[in-house]
């Protein structure tokens, strides 16, 4: 039977932003921390690069900020980048505190006795990346979870899966949450409700993302009144493994940061024509490239080749990668790894202020889900961690500070499921999610047109009637929740790049090839917004 859960804070999401908010908190407040999956399954897990922070003595903090401002296209938000820069230092010490072990030099100490190893990214100007060798998210996700399970207050519900926001009296006092294993929706209110499910990049064909990358709080926000921002902005990662069994493999972008070659198969170079910083240009430029070359040549892939350093330092640098490709028959030491881009990180979201507030008074959205105004027109490598980290602190700050005022939410009426009935159908789920995903990656790719967008638009209308009939009559399951989310998002990210007419960052169109002279947010107000009265 369902069941109803009351605590202070809901947390919905298990990656870096959700388990340091639940951290963060006061030890004496009752946490819900909710996981679509089992814990460490998420994008977090599976970061390889690491996290940007300004660490050495010859790098600063301004430097950091106007290298993000520059690979933001001119649409970051100062007040956010250097909010999140001046903070890249206290929060790798928190990392550290917590027992994160990131890669130390050994031929150089500081005066506590250490130095972290830093490697270098596209965009940056300077060594400022610290890292775990290849497994930094693994890392900084085993710990952070060792660490929410030790604490009393947190309580951790595994393979759940928020359905809507339950939201009364003008705040968010709660969610509806399909359990899995039972297959019942269950009741969780709170004070305050975070959403950090982390981005939308599974409505795309190819992916580096997880499977449960499927837009679901940016989705849920829109429903309860969120405004959403810049969602047209997807980044596509240069390279992932191109195999046939090689399912969302990312080859981290650490490996041009070493000295890495795009070459075709010939072994020709071709990212020296395209841009001066050639390999290390930023990501949007590099997928473009392999883009425009594979559609040249009529290609399947492009290949990275990082074969002409030692195979001591592939495999003290980037063990997993190797493993990986290995078990592929790719020797990285002697051969290039073939690559494709792929779908990686969703760069607008909800909209939130450096608190992680959004427009509905009780709700959060912090990480991936959220639009912070840090990464603008594209993400610079390795800032998204980072990001995590800092506005998870200051969303605990402002919950902390403002929930003892407010009241235990009145109970909420329970899921209804008496109207609908099993369903014998479920092939139009699998359905409706190949055509999805696959009119994303056609018409609202590395590359668009009008036509092609507005096709987009007309499928996933029609889409989301499909979909909306089938929730109306048949009990919510997992892949239902997950397509119709991924559903909404598509529209909202199409909706955003038809109203965006010039190309900017990741936004780029045949039609509008020219970037217009002032940067403006797309800005997408749902009907229900508390702005809107």
């Amino acid at each position: 039977m369902p069941t109803a859960f009351e605590h202070d804070v809901l947390i919905i999401g298990t990656g870096a932003a959700g388990l340091s908010l639940a951290l963060h908190l006061p030890s004496h407040y009752r946490i819900a921390l909710l996981s679509k999956a089992d814990l460490n399954q998420g994008s977090t897990f599976w970061a390889q690069g690491g996290m940007a922070a300004v660490l050495h003595d010859r790098d600063t903090i301004n430097s950091h900020v106007e290298d993000t401002l520059a690979a933001g296209a001119g649409l970051c938000q100062r007040e956010a980048v250097e909010f999140t820069v001046r903070n890249s230092r206290h929060c790798v010490e928190w990392l550290v505190q917590q027992g994160v072990d990131f890669d130390l030099r050994d031929d150089q100490l500081d005066a506590e006795g250490r130095e972290f190893h830093l490697t270098m990214e596209g965009g940056h100007s300077h060594r400022r990346i610290i890292h775990a060798a290849d497994r930094t998210g693994r890392a900084i996700s085993e710990v952070l979870t060792e660490r929410a399970l030790e604490r009393d207050n947190i309580e951790v519900f595994t393979h759940r899966v928020a359905v809507d926001l339950v939201c009364d009296g003008g705040r968010c006092r709660g969610a509806y949450v399909l359990d899995r294993r039972s297959e019942h929706v269950d009741l969780f209110q709170a004070r305050a409700v975070v959403l950090a499910t982390g981005g939308a990049s599974k409505a795309y064909l190819y992916t580096s993302n997880p499977d449960g990358a499927s837009g679901d709080g940016i989705a849920m926000a829109w429903r309860a009144g969120c405004r959403v921002a810049n969602l047209e902005f997807n980044q596509f990662h240069p390279t992932c493994l191109y195999h046939p069994r090689a399912k969302s493999f990312l080859i981290s972008e650490a490996l041009r940061g070493e000295g890495a070659k795009l070459r075709l198969p010939d072994g020709t170079r071709f990212m020296p024509a395209f841009d001066e910083r050639a390999e290390l240009a930023p990501r949007d430029v590099v997928a473009r490239a392999i883009d425009h070359e594979m559609k040249r040549l009529g290609l399947d892939c492009v290949f990275l080749d990082i074969s002409h350093q030692p195979r001591e330092f592939l495999e003290s640098h980037f063990p997993t990668i190797m493993e990986r490709c290995a078990e592929f028959g790719i020797d990285i030491t002697s051969e290039p790894i073939p690559v494709v881009p792929a779908a990686h990180y969703t760069c607008g979201g909800v909209i939130v202020d450096t608190a992680g507030r959004t427009d509905v008074p009780g709700l959060y959205a912090i990480g991936e889900t959220s639009c912070t105004g840090l990464h603008g027109a594209n993400r610079m490598a390795s800032n998204s961690l980072l990001e995590c980290i800092v506005y998870a602190e200051s969303a605990a700050a402002d919950i902390a500070a403002s929930i003892d005022a407010l009241p235990v939410p009145t109970l909420a009426p329970a899921w209804d499921e008496s109207q609908v009935t099993d369903s014998d159908e479920d092939v139009v789920i699998s359905h409706n999610w190949d055509e999805l995903r696959r009119f994303m990656w056609d018409y609202v790719g590395i590359v668009r047109t009008n036509k092609r967008l507005q096709r987009a638009l007309h499928r996933v209308t029609l889409l989301q009637a499909e979909i909306a009939e089938y929730y109306g009559n048949y009990k919510v399951g997992n892949d239902l929740l997950e397509l119709r989310n991924l559903a909404m998002v598509a529209e909202l990210m199409i909706r955003c790049a038809i109203e965006r007419k010039e190309s900017r960052g990741l936004h780029y169109t045949l039609d509008y090839p020219d970037t217009l002279p002032v940067a403006e947010n797309t800005v997408l107000t749902p009907s229900n917004s508390p702005l809107q009265g």
